[in-house]
């Protein structure tokens, strides 16, 4: 089944605290009862771009709560920094653990990219957590950082690290440190990273988890590489393959259309070409993909 097909199911807002701010929160599949999928959405997304994955979630049985991290259609600093999503996610487990109709339920975690490395880190809090599910994570905030500064600075980004690493630890004080390899170390949850070798936002053989593996001594870790062509990127990876080729297609248009305006496409346009995408092919789930992750939380519900 595809994840459009049907109604959405019952769709609950809630608001919590996450230090100073106040996030919003979304329950899906209120009816459901097999376990609480908790979905942390990437850098510069919001939970509601992930509702096609958290609408196949509801279709196997999961109730599923995302949120939108701080900055992002909520409040605080927009962008404040990678390690925040650790620590708005240690809050959304928080009150999860406290609210009726929750807290009994089996939790997984599922995230992508600045999520895949929060659902990781995390473990170095005390939750109780049976699964996760970590797609095209990085290891480390810092080591990120590091490399991104690398693809626009090069070597000179060695020497900016340090003021980069001292004004993070002014914002965020230890958590600057919590790393993804360190959170499952300190879990016996069952973790499943998830990796495309094209990854063009966080590097495969650099600041990736999986680029870890060999520092990670948690026994209940397995490990994917996705390798296939145009389904091998950072977000690429999570489509069908009938999502990639249209994705693929829509891409080559745009294409032209920045030629025609030389590289620099006027609002409106951009308005009326994405307007004229389907954006139901566009962002439908890759089945057999997420059939893994599914039978993955499935197998480990009940730890």
């Amino acid at each position: 089944m595809a994840y459009n097909e049907g109604p959405i199911q019952s769709l609950k807002h809630v608001l919590f605290e996450s230090g100073k701010n106040t996030l919003r929160g979304y329950v899906y599949g209120e009816e459901n009862d097999k376990g609480l999928v908790v979905m942390s959405h990437g850098l510069g997304s919001s939970a509601k771009d992930y509702l096609p994955e958290a609408m196949y979630f509801v279709n196997k049985g999961w109730r599923v709560f995302a949120f939108d991290n701080t900055g992002t259609s909520t409040e605080g600093d927009d962008g404040i920094g990678l390690p925040q999503s650790v620590l708005d996610l240690d809050a959304a487990l928080t009150y999860i653990e406290n609210e009726p109709g929750l807290k009994d339920l089996p939790v997984m975690l599922f995230g992508h990219s600045w999520g895949g490395y929060a659902n990781t880190a995390v473990l170095k809090y005390d939750h109780n957590v049976a699964a996760v599910v970590s797609v095209s994570g990085f290891n480390s905030p810092m080591g990120m950082l590091n490399e991104e500064m690398k693809r626009m600075m090069g070597p000179l980004a060695y020497a900016v690290y340090p003021y980069g690493w001292a004004y993070r630890a002014m914002l965020f004080g230890s958590a600057v440190n919590l790393t993804a390899v360190d959170g499952i170390n300190s879990s016996d949850a069952a973790v499943m990273i998830i990796h495309g070798t094209e990854d063009e936002s966080v590097s495969y053989d650099g600041a990736s988890i999986i680029s870890q593996r060999d520092k990670i001594t948690n026994p209940n870790v397995v490990y994917k590489t996705c390798s296939e062509e145009n389904r091998n990127g950072h977000s690429s990876l999570l489509r069908s393959e009938a999502a990639a080729e249209y994705s693929a297609r829509a891409d080559l248009e745009y294409q032209k259309l920045a030629d025609l305006y030389d590289g620099y496409v006027p609002d409106e346009v951009k308005s009326v070409f994405q307007a004229c995408l389907d954006s139901n092919l566009t962002n439908e789930p890759d089945p057999v993909l997420f059939n893994e992750i599914n039978a993955f939380f499935e197998a480990h519900r009940d730890r």
